[in-house]
């Protein structure tokens, strides 16, 4: 899987220079290296060897079906260690059922626990079982119907939008892009901008966007040497509505951590927004009453 932690950029591929944004240079990054788990095999292999080899997903699916324990899950998903007794209130549970279940998630590997004298903390075991859940919680979101009947959603808890830490709601790492409100109001600002344009599930970068994006130091044509899409709408389920993905997404992200805009706090996936990037991010493909003229 992934790592959520930011791509890196560095040269483009041939070893060509890279634009420039102030001093820093917002590239396609190199080529992704993932050590699968599932070896090269000749294709007389059989099932069974697949099997042998494959990553046991049932086994975490397993730990997240249950609804208290994901809700446990989804209350650390900024980052944050949380002691028994106050995810056993989040979740509606005893302090000793909710040991249980902690004990499980931990067993499972989703979760690590700190030993500060007498309490237990709990944490997320690692980036990738953050991004892991959120990617089940877009999932979902994307899977719904668009219209919902309140009858239905009370019926249903499942149905209704996941609620997060409050940190995590204005910005967020989403895989390797930005997440959250900040990041759904840029996606709809660059629509309205004609920056880019939106066909079904299909986005694709304007003429106008790719030449006001290689004035701010994102070069349209360097990020179509990467193995992703350029531009994409994610789903967004603290919003329900898209934000940018993609290669493009990434390079935003990263253009926006570069300047200053945005800080990444160690261990969480909730991202900071400085008081310049108040400002700046939100004049992003903002135009003036000038632009608009022309």
């Amino acid at each position: 899987m992934r790592s959520p932690e930011v791509a890196r950029y560095s040269v483009l591929p041939g070893g060509l220079p890279g634009p420039v944004y102030g001093s820093y240079r917002v590239l396609a990054d190199e080529p992704l290296l993932v050590n699968m788990s599932v070896s090269s095999r000749r294709n007389d292999s059989t099932g069974s060897e697949y099997m042998e080899h494959a990553p046991c997903i049932s086994q975490i699916a397993t730990l997240l079906a249950d609804p208290k324990r994901s809700a446990m899950m989804w209350a650390l998903m900024d980052g944050s260690a949380r002691q028994t007794e106050e995810l056993a209130l989040m979740a509606g549970l005893s302090p000793s059922s909710a040991s249980a279940h902690l004990a499980r998630l931990a067993a499972g590997g989703l979760l690590k626990v700190e030993e500060r004298g007498r309490k237990r903390f709990f944490r997320l075991a690692a980036p990738e079982i953050g991004a892991a859940v959120e990617a089940l919680a877009s999932a979902s979101i994307a899977s719904q119907p668009r219209q919902i009947p309140e009858t239905l959603k009370r019926a249903n808890p499942m149905l209704k939008r996941p609620v997060a830490p409050a940190s995590l709601l204005q910005a967020r790492l989403c895989d390797d892009h930005l997440g959250g409100t900040l990041a759904a109001d840029l996606y709809q600002r660059l629509l309205d901008a004609g920056w880019i344009e939106q066909f079904d599930q299909r986005v694709v970068v304007t003429h106008k966007g790719a030449t006001q994006l290689a004035s701010r130091g994102v070069f349209v044509q360097a990020l179509a040497h990467r193995n992703a899409q350029i531009a994409c709408a994610c789903p967004d389920w603290s919003e329900r509505r898209p934000h940018m993905g993609g290669s493009l997404g990434a390079a935003l992200l990263q253009l926006f951590l570069q300047s200053g805009w945005l800080t990444l706090p160690n261990d969480s996936r909730a991202l900071q927004v400085t008081a310049t990037g108040q400002r700046e991010v939100h004049r992003f493909a903002r135009e003036t009453e000038l632009e608009m003229a022309f």
